[in-house]
């Protein structure tokens, strides 16, 4: 598996990628985009830049965008300050199997591309291709496991496919050899891993920060010569640690000669609300009961409510039953059901502290329970959510989710996507709104950079 994958990686081309594939691949890098910029406001981004203000470089070193910001600082401290801004309200894009796909790899891609300013400049074809190669490389090795197929509970994936796929990209980005991207491929995987207890907390943005930065590090690492074992992704004692089931051989041996790349095959979820996933088919389910209650002539009274039950698949870390800030309130399946059956919507505000604590939502989760049944499986390709609605007349209206929008397989619209990344870039200049989204479009032109590059550093404050 690692020589495999390393020739793909160092040999990609654009000519590997189809069309399918590109323009899938332009609208998730430019959600990405927006949500970082959009992340690049939170208390935790700010936080974290705040931090490591005092440790970056301040000399010339200092060469790659701050999203949402006018710094610049070195590379490796970009793509870990981006990748946080990407993850920091969990609005990035899923796929399944489940991870984050673009927040590990997006924010190295970018800060590589600045830093490699000298004799050989990398064109938004280069961009494009890496940005692929990184995707693909994480798609692959979650592949190899049935067990990263379901909601993951033990490891969270953009920590450890994540930063494989950002040293992927780096080194397809850099030009590096067959061998020295399975050196590369080792030294990312002495960075890999974090454990799921750090979900719904201000922790788990960092996971896709570091996955970018410490790919990023081992791809240039590999670059100056740092060696690991040359079979990582083979044995026992590498990648394989991650996943009980992690089989590299059956892989090959059924999907090896496949010449698409996976997402020609399969979309990916870019989300409409900034939570878990999972939320999405609870949110959706909620929106139908609130349209089941307006067929019978009725509108959504939290006064009549005599209980709640929620059919959800088995997922401790999604089911919260009482969360108490907004990254908690992002991973439970009782908050968004009892906030889109209350609110008949929900939106960035939704997750503020002061929207959790309101007495009206409290009664209602209060009254709210998850049942997990035998058929729901914890997949985010194939679970659903149901939210049963008993009012106190003993009347019961349903509402079930099997696929929300945005999910792969119902993906956004053109539209609703670009509606989004304005909404997020509100700080940005409507020229560089535009700007952005133009080049992102035109990316397989084999342009320069330059223009991209510049227009993510010229923030408007």
């Amino acid at each position: 598996m690692t020589s495999w994958l390393s020739d793909k990686i160092s040999n990609a081309t654009i000519g590997d990628l189809s069309e399918v594939t590109i323009e899938r691949s332009k609208r998730t890098l430019l959600d990405t985009l927006g949500v970082g910029v959009l992340g690049s406001e939170t208390d935790i981004s700010k936080t974290v830049r705040t931090c490591l203000g005092a440790t970056v470089d301040q000399g010339t070193a200092q060469k790659s965008s701050v999203w949402g910001t006018c710094s610049k600082v070195s590379a490796p401290v970009a793509a870990y300050l981006n990748g946080v801004s990407v993850h920091s309200m969990d609005f990035d894009d899923t796929w399944h199997p489940a991870t984050h796909p673009s927040g590990a790899v997006l924010p190295a891609v970018l800060a590589l591309t600045e830093h490699m300013d000298g004799i050989y400049r990398p064109s938004t074809e280069d961009i494009l291709i890496a940005y692929n190669v990184g995707l693909e490389t994480q798609a692959l090795l979650l592949r190899c496991s049935r067990q990263a197929r379901d909601i993951p509970h033990r490891f969270h994936p953009p920590a450890v496919v994540g930063v494989m796929g950002s040293a992927a990209a780096s080194s397809r980005l850099l030009g590096l050899s067959p061998e020295k991207c399975r050196h590369a491929l080792a030294v990312a995987a002495s960075f890999a891993g974090a454990p799921m207890a750090n979900a719904g907390t201000t922790t788990k943005p960092l996971h896709a920060g570091k996955s970018a930065r410490f790919g990023l590090e081992a791809a240039l690492l590999a670059e100056r010569g740092i060696e690991g074992n040359e079979n990582i992704l083979d044995i026992k004692s590498g990648f394989a640690a991650f996943f009980d089931d992690y089989n590299p051989q059956e892989f090959l041996k059924q999907h090896g000669d496949d010449p698409n790349f996976v997402l020609h095959n399969q979309n990916i979820a870019i989300k409409r609300f900034p939570a878990h996933l999972g939320m999405h088919w609870a949110i959706d389910a909620a929106m139908g009961v609130r349209e089941g209650l307006l067929d019978i002539g009725l509108k959504f009274n939290k006064e009549s409510v005599k209980n709640i039950e929620i059919l959800a698949p088995n997922s401790r870390y999604i089911n919260r039953p009482d969360p108490t800030s907004e990254h908690e309130a992002r991973h439970s399946f009782q908050f968004n059901a009892c906030s889109a059956l209350l609110d008949g919507k929900m939106e960035l505000t939704s997750y503020h502290e002061n929207m959790i604590e309101r007495a009206s939502l409290q009664d209602l989760l209060a009254k709210t329970k998850v049942t997990c049944p035998d058929d729901n499986t914890a997949s985010f390709e194939d679970m659903y959510v149901q939210i049963n609605l008993t009012l106190k007349n003993g009347l019961v209206v349903e509402g079930r989710c099997n696929t929300p929008y945005g999910h792969w397989r119902q993906p956004l619209s053109e539209k609703d996507v670009i509606t989004k990344f304005l909404a997020n870039t509100e700080i940005l200049s409507k020229q560089q709104q535009n700007k952005l989204i133009g080049i992102v479009q035109n990316l397989h032109k084999n342009w320069d950079s330059t223009d991209f590059t510049n227009c993510l550093r010229a923030r408007s404050k």
